[in-house]
This record gives structure tokens, C-alpha cells and sequence, in this order.
């Protein structure tokens, strides 16, 4: 059950308007009051009785105070939100919890204490709106301090005893959620998202790898917002908002947002502490939007970003918690580095992802920046190497980069949970299943193509392999020879023989670096540790079908064993 708790506003007609219309919203269906301050209130919705009514009545200890006395800001809003896994409520059940939650707030305390009017309305399933004026009966003002923390830890309450789904508690940490009044802008606008989230996804985007104030700016600029900045009299920049440039008020004026209202790590004092930690480094990487070109390209960007992602898996996992709370934050900065310049059949997974994942980039473990300096350079070679045509190398590294990704946040799920971070912990894991998803997306081809070379090796190649593995990976053996994916690896392993490497020596480290546990499929994890570790080409599909030197290798010395043993049976 969620509550939220919005900005008080000014105007009770307005709201109830919005509440008992119809007409322009599908989830308004027969609006009604299911509770009230008093029990009687006008219900405009099952009886003849006006908007007018309702209002002039909740407004009333408002009207009757002096007119200079009355507060600007008089009128108090939450929803009330059943979690789609919740059956549906009658209004007997709804007019309780409206009455626990105006309690537990402070709206209207009870027990003989002054109180404000307020009325709950439901107008669809799975949710009810209260509406409350902040004037008391005796004409004083409410205690409702922090309310919307007050109503999340009452409806913790609401939910084990009505048997409803239990959702993860807060910490203060999260974005600002969108109001009601956004949402349906959205959607009056033909908008999936609201302004205020495709705002924060955008700076997100622009502060990704970024060394500096201009930078930054650029990227916004470079993005198509609106950007307002506020100066000291020194000149020393002291905060940004920004709006979309179609996103106006009643008096088409652009709505601006500040940074802090985004999310809480995009306020312009935590921005500026990513930047001071890597102010060692502004001098050898160039800033600005003027270099855009990263030695190698996408894949070689990619390839950077999945060695810096199997580091930071081992930090996450046995790090300090100020240096694992950094390397997480610096994760999200790579996820959305690595949406923004994705090849259009993964983008939507990997956005996805990246929105998703920003909740659990953010804890109270103060995050000590520096020490994830290989993750920020990683995202910021991803932008300057500009975006990925998703096919060929950099296709296949950016598989590379996926998987790799995909055990840094299921890592970041691991230590989120073990600290108690329930909302971060659950949302890296809806995070990494769009991950997966975009992993599959990404390697099909290229794995397709190693399959095919792998399931053309010689008999005799393919038993060596088979017997490396089992040499290296005891315990695994069966699962990955069981797997479809062992003639990609098969492949790989006869890649690195011939590049020179021991394979057995390189299967074993890969498999011992952790983490396999969540993997789908085994082999295709050690495919890319392989191919990464080795410096191996990702994508294989123009090499032909040519006999590999070991391929070749293996066949001359089967012949030779097959010519050796048929002289022996001549001599028998």
C-alpha cells in the first residue's frame, strides 16, 4: 500500500474537480466519498449535491479566519495506492484506512484534539484520494510534520493486518515521485513518462562520465533542455534547474525543476562531489563536448567497461561500505552511459534498466568517491565513443559489457539486502532481469556464431576441449557440457589455445573470479571472461569456416595416432 503525500495547494474546488471528473480520465469510474471528517459530508457523486457543496464545507474553518490569518497554501492531498498484487477493497475497508491515515498524519488526530475537515474519495479499484484542509476547527493549524513519513509507517501497519502485499519501507532516499496532476499531463500529452522523470533520466544521461561544470551543461544543451542557473555574487554557480522546452504551465511559461527536486543526487553540491574527487584527472582527459573520440571505438569503450565491471564486482562484494556505495553510484552512471549510446534493439532494455536501477544507486552509506574512478572513465568512454551499431565487434562487446554489468548489479542487489536496503535491494534485481533480457538481445548473433564454429570442430578438438574442461572445472563439467552453449565455449577455448594461452590455466581463473551462481547459462559467462581475459576478437562471424591452427593441430595428430595404431594391428 503506497501513500503520497503531495505539495499542499490552493485551491479545494480544483482538486475535487479533478477527483469527480470523468470525462477525461479511464481510471475515474464512479467517484464517491467512502469517508469524512464527520461522517455526513455532501458526496457530489452519489447524491444531489454540488462540487460547491463539499467544498464550501471543507473550506469553512479556512473562511472563517481573518483574511490576511488565512495560509496561502491550505489544502492538503494523498493518494492511497493498493499494490497490484493486493485484492480489491470494499469502501468499508478504504473509509478505515482513510481514517487511520488522517490519524496517523495528523490531519485529524482524534482522541477529543482539534482536527481539520477532510474527505477521501475513490473513484477507481485500487486507490483513494483524501483531501484535507489545514485549518483546524478552533482555527489553529495541524501537527502534520513529515506526514508523508507518518502515512507509510502507518500503512506498513494497514497492510499485515488487512493480509495485503508488504511493501519494501522507505529511507529517504528515493526521488520525489511525480504527482497526480504530472501523471495526467503525461497522459493528456501522449507522454510514457512524465517531465519530471524524462528530466531526471536526462541530466542522469548528461552527468554520466562527465569531469566538469561544462561538460555537463553542454550535454544538457546537447540534449535539448532548457537550463537555468543560479550565481553568487561572486560568480560561483550555486544550483541549475531545468525544463523541457514543451512542458508549460496555465501562463506558457516553460516548468522548471531543480536538480535536488530530480533526485536527490542531482543536486548540484553531490554532483560537483563526483567531479572533486577526479579533479587529479581533468588535466590528461580532455573536457567538453569538443573530443567526442575514444582510442578503439565503441567496442574498444565496451571492452574497458567490462574489465572495470569485473573489478567492481570484487569491490562490491569485499570492499569497504563507503568504497562498495561508491562503486554502485558510479554503476548507474555506466548503465546510463551505456542506454544512451545503445544500438536501437537493446536501447529499450537497457533504458529500462538504467531508470530502474537509479533507486538503488542511492543509500545512506555515504558513498567515498575515488575510489570508482574506473567505473566513471568507463561511462565516460562510452559517450565519447559515440553510440553502437550493434552488430559486428562492437555488438558482440557490447554483449560482453551486458554480462559483465549484469554480476555488478546482481551484486549490488546482494550487499543492498544484507544492509537492510529493501526498495534498492529489489530494484537492482528488477534491474538485472532488464539486463537479462537485453543480454539475450545483444548475443545472439555472436554467440550464434561461435556455436556454429563449435559444432564444426573435429572430433578429436572437441574431446580436447571437453577434456580441458574437465580438467579445470571439475565440480561444473557436466552442467556445461549439458548446456547449448558449450560449443561457443568450445570455440573460445580453442581461440585462446590458438592465441597461445593455456586454456585449462585461463578456464580455471575466469570460473574462479565469481560470481555463477545467477548465471542462466555457465558457458556463455566464461565465453566473454575467456574472449575479455585473452584479448580474443567478440565477434567471430566473418572468420570463416576455415580449420583453425589447433583445429588443424588436433587432426594431424589423430591421423598420426590412427596410422600408428594400424601398423600395430599389421604386425599382429
Amino acid at each position: 500500500m503506497i501513500p503520497s503525500v503531495n505539495n499542499a495547494g490552493s485551491k479545494t474546488f480544483g482538486l475535487l474537480k479533478y477527483l469527480y471528473d470523468t470525462g477525461k480520465y479511464e481510471d475515474h469510474t464512479d467517484p464517491h466519498l467512502v469517508a469524512s471528517f464527520d461522517g455526513m459530508a455532501p458526496d457530489p457523486g452519489r447524491s444531489n449535491a454540488t462540487l460547491e457543496d463539499l467544498q464550501q464545507l471543507l473550506d469553512q474553518p479556512v473562511m472563517a479566519l481573518p483574511k490576511h490569518a488565512r495560509p496561502a497554501k491550505h489544502v492538503w492531498h494523498t493518494s492511497v495506492r493498493a499494490t497490484t498484487d493486493d485484492r480489491i477493497l470494499s469502501d468499508e475497508e478504504w473509509g478505515e484506512i482513510a481514517r487511520r491515515v488522517v490519524a496517523a498524519t495528523g490531519i485529524d488526530p482524534g482522541g477529543g484534539q482539534p482536527g481539520c475537515r477532510w474527505a477521501a474519495v475513490r473513484h477507481a479499484d485500487d486507490h483513494i484520494h483524501i483531501v484535507a484542509t489545514l485549518v483546524c476547527e478552533d482555527g489553529s493549524r495541524p501537527d502534520d510534520f513529515r506526514s508523508g513519513k507518518r502515512a507509510q509507517a502507518e500503512c506498513r501497519l494497514i497492510e499485515k493486518e488487512l493480509g495485503l502485499h508488504q511493501v519494501a519501507p522507505g529511507d529517504g532516499t528515493a526521488a520525489q515521485r511525480p504527482t497526480s496532476a504530472e501523471r495526467h499531463k503525461a497522459e493528456r500529452q501522449g507522454r510514457e513518462r512524465t517531465a519530471r522523470e524524462e528530466l531526471r533520466e536526462s541530466v542522469r544521461r548528461a552527468v554520466a562520465g562527465a569531469t566538469g561544470e561544462e561538460e555537463f551543461f553542454d550535454r544538457l544543451a546537447a540534449a535539448g533542455l532548457l537550463i537555468r542557473k543560479r550565481s553568487a555574487p561572486s560568480g560561483d554557480l550555486l544550483g541549475y534547474k531545468v525544463a523541457l522546452p514543451d512542458d508549460r504551465n496555465k501562463d506558457g511559461e516553460p516548468v522548471y525543476y531543480p536538480g535536488a527536486r530530480l533526485a536527490p543526487d542531482l543536486s548540484w553540491p553531490r554532483i560537483r562531489e563526483r567531479w572533486s574527487a577526479d579533479r587529479h584527472d581533468q588535466d590528461a582527459v580532455p573536457a567538453g563536448p569538443k573530443d567526442r573520440t575514444m582510442p578503439g571505438g565503441p567496442s574498444a569503450a565496451r571492452r574497458r567497461t567490462a574489465s572495470a565491471a569485473w573489478q567492481a564486482v570484487l569491490v562490491i562484494e569485499y570492499g569497504d561500505d563507503a568504497v562498495a556505495a561508491a562503486h554502485i553510484a558510479s554503476a548507474g552512471e555506466v548503465l546510463d552511459a551505456l542506454a544512451k549510446t545503445s544500438a536501437a534493439h537493446t536501447r529499450a532494455e537497457l533504458r529500462e534498466a538504467a531508470f530502474i536501477f537509479e533507486r538503488a544507486s542511492r543509500s545512506h552509506v555515504q558513498a567515498e568517491r575515488g575510489h570508482d574512478r574506473a567505473l566513471r572513465e568507463a561511462a565516460r568512454d562510452l559517450v565519447r565513443s559515440g553510440p553502437a551499431l550493434g552488430r559486428g565487434e562492437d555488438g558482440a562487446t557490447t554483449a560482453m559489457a551486458i554480462d559483465m554489468l549484469f554480476f555488478v548489479i546482481t551484486a549490488a542487489a546482494h550487499w543492498h539486502a544484507k544492509k537492510g536496503h529493501a526498495q534498492q535491494a529489489a530494484a537492482a534485481h528488477r534491474a538485472a532481469e532488464h539486463l537479462r533480457a537485453a543480454y539475450q538481445l545483444a548475443a545472439a548473433q555472436p554467440l550464434g556464431a561461435l556455436y556454429q564454429r563449435g559444432r564444426h570442430l573435429g572430433r578429436p578438438l572437441l574431446q580436447r576441449q571437453t577434456a580441458v574442461l574437465r580438467e579445470a572445472l571439475p565440480l561444473l563439467a557436466e552442467q556445461i557440457l549439458a548446456e547449448p552453449g558449450w560449443y561457443a565455449l568450445a570455440a573460445t577455448l580453442t581461440d585462446a589455445e590458438t592465441a597461445g594461452h593455456d586454456p585449462a590455466t585461463l578456464l580455471a581463473d575466469a570460473a574462479g573470479r565469481r560470481e555463477l551462481g545467477t548465471a542462466e547459462s555457465v558457458s556463455d559467462v566464461l565465453v566473454w571472461r575467456l574472449r575479455r581475459a585473452a584479448g580474443l576478437p567478440a565477434d567471430t562471424s566473418t572468420m570463416g569456416s576455415g580449420v583453425t591452427q589447433a583445429e588443424g593441430s588436433a587432426r594431424r595428430t589423430g591421423r598420426q595416432a590412427s596410422g600408428r595404431s594400424g601398423s600395430r594391428r599389421g604386425r599382429r
